[in-house]
């Protein structure tokens, strides 16, 4: 609140400069009240932010104009975080797939989780396989020789969940169901499909996410990428 205090209306600001009693430029006074608000709007929008991080945000954009304000709300200007998690096994294998697929880390660890509680021998009567429990010829398809190995494992998980989340237009609620249940079962229903298991399925993942996410260091609690950021918020999902 104090940064946006100091917005309030004030007389003509003298142009970066020139001395006392000095006419200024025509526009310069208004160019660098612009700039001002600029780097005021960058502190509140950025706080903790060096200097230096603030006048990249205001250098985008020429003196007088408003590109820079827009600049400074925009979150693209910041330094990316580092795409890690809590402290799992296999964390560095889970970050460095849901980076290479862009999906967020801590829903990866939340869906191995409950696909395996991280065990790579896992398997399933279905004949579901390792870490992220793909189905063979799932396997097959994305090139895995050995789905029991955590690396091709999570690779081809972290791939999975990446093709549902394109499926279903970034929605994680929606995109863990077709994980679950099948893309088709996911159109068909218009939503998460009315079979227990799949309900049941989303709310864990979910909630192990946020568990995930609370767990992180604080400096590296990743946003979720835009390609594949939730429509509604983790936990939206509507079921009961």
């Amino acid at each position: 609140m104090s940064g946006l205090a100091s917005l309030a209306p004030v007389g003509p600001a003298a142009a970066p400069g020139a001395a006392a009693g000095e006419p200024s430029a025509p526009g310069a006074d208004a160019a660098a009240r612009v700039q001002e608000i600029e780097q005021l709007i960058a502190e509140v929008a950025h706080p903790g932010q060096p200097a230096s991080f603030r006048q990249q945000l205001t250098a985008a954009a020429l003196p007088g104009s408003t590109a820079g304000i827009a600049a400074a709300a925009a979150p693209a200007f910041a330094p990316a975080p580092a795409a890690t998690g809590a402290p799992v096994p296999y964390a560095s294998l889970i970050d460095a797939a849901a980076a290479k697929y862009g999906v967020d880390p801590n829903v990866l660890r939340g869906l191995i989780r409950q696909e395996s509680d991280f065990n790579p021998n896992s398997g399933s009567s279905a004949g579901a396989q390792g870490l992220t429990q793909l189905m063979p010829e799932t396997a097959r398809e994305f090139g895995i020789t050995n789905p029991y190995d955590p690396a091709q494992s999570i690779d081809g998980g972290a791939r999975e969940l990446a093709n549902c989340l394109k499926a279903f237009h970034g929605d994680y609620t929606l995109a863990l169901a077709a994980y679950n249940a099948g893309v088709g079962a996911v159109q068909k229903y218009g939503g998460i499909p009315p079979y227990a298991e799949t309900q049941a399925y989303v709310r864990k993942v979910l909630a192990y996410a946020d568990e995930y996410r609370r767990n992180a260091p604080a400096a590296a609690t990743p946003a979720a990428p835009a390609a594949a950021a939730p429509t509604g918020g983790f936990g939206s999902y509507p079921v009961t």
